[in-house]
């Protein structure tokens, strides 16, 4: 479909909003930027600046001669992220998205937890996918985009279309496909987690909103079932039982981060002591990924479809745990 009347004309380079996108290297983030009750992150009794914020994971690392400064480097720059999350933005929804960059956000978890496994020297080019994440809505008005005088149905109906059969973006189980969670994966493989999905719909109508073709508010309706997919839906029809189906920025964030938990905890039907389960974890924590043989460390307890789900037991991902009992 293509849209009708007049073309439409992409902002001059100069008001193009992917040019703020890009974040300037700051200083290390102070212990006020981050959520409480982070249990991989500890305070240095003998510094109260910025300095003091130790990150045991990435110490440990080091201390293995593990080179964790690219995994530093990500997580200093999703802390920031955090920083801005207000009391008021954290409780708006990511169809707003104000305060945090939430698609940064995103990108930085991934390219922490991609340098915690790979033996790249290069660290996760996370300003290119930002920018192939905000290519999605030119692309859009080039070609689903439809006349100025149309409903707000038949807008998102477009929206849809373009995002789901056009760009083929589709839901995947992210229990038997981690790489569901990781934005950068979704972006380049199409196929992924309700809450991925959810954040590329909103970073296209933030995007459609800056450019002024989004002229009404939208919300987008977070599935809980099984199989639902992200819609968006005028604001002004919402009711009252949409509530639970809404995402703010603060739920958004302490989802992905419970379901990477939750998707790397090796022992995910085990019902023993949590200290022996502590145990044996942290004495495989800097083992290889889970995979052949090494998997039958992490097999007790659990059923055939998770042992299936050659993730489970990468610890150094469980360990990362960026802090979701917020």
């Amino acid at each position: 479909m293509s849209s009708a009347g007049a073309p439409w004309v992409a902002p001059p380079t100069s008001s193009n909003p992917r040019s703020t996108r890009k974040e300037k290297k700051n200083p290390r983030p102070t212990l006020a930027c981050l959520p409480s009750g982070a249990g991989s992150r500890v305070r240095d009794s003998t510094s109260t600046g910025p300095r003091g914020l130790r990150l045991v994971l990435h110490e440990s690392m080091d201390a293995a001669g593990i080179d964790a400064r690219q995994a530093r480097e990500a997580r200093e720059g999703f802390c920031q992220q955090v920083g801005r999350l207000t009391k008021i933005y954290s409780e708006t929804s990511i169809a707003i998205s104000r305060g945090p960059d939430l698609a940064r956000a995103a990108m930085l978890i991934a390219a922490e937890d991609e340098s915690l496994v790979s033996n790249s020297s290069a660290p996760l080019p996370v300003d290119d996918f930002i920018e192939r994440l905000d290519d999605l809505s030119m692309d859009f008005c080039s070609l689903y985009l439809p006349p100025s005088s149309s409903p707000p149905e038949v807008f998102l109906a477009n929206l849809e279309r373009y995002i789901y059969v056009h760009k083929g973006f589709h839901r995947t189980c992210m229990m038997s496909d981690a790489t569901a969670l990781y934005l950068h994966s979704v972006l380049t493989c199409r196929k992924g987690s309700p809450i991925m999905l959810s954040l590329i719909y909103s970073e296209i109508l933030k995007m459609l909103r800056i450019y002024g073709v989004l002229d009404f508010d939208v919300e987008i309706y977070f599935p809980h079932d099984q199989d639902g997919l992200p819609r968006g839906y005028e604001k002004q029809k919402s009711r009252l039982s949409d509530h639970p189906h809404i995402l703010t920025s603060k739920s958004f964030l302490v989802e992905v981060l419970s379901s990477l938990k939750n998707a790397f905890w090796p022992f995910q039907n085990d019902k023993s002591s949590l200290f022996l389960r502590a145990a044996q974890a942290a004495s495989h924590a800097y083992g290889p990924t889970v995979s052949g043989k090494s998997f039958s460390k992490y097999s007790h307890g659990l059923d055939t479809a998770a042992m299936d789900s050659k993730h489970i037991g990468d610890m150094r991902r469980t360990l990362a745990g960026k802090g979701h009992e917020w």
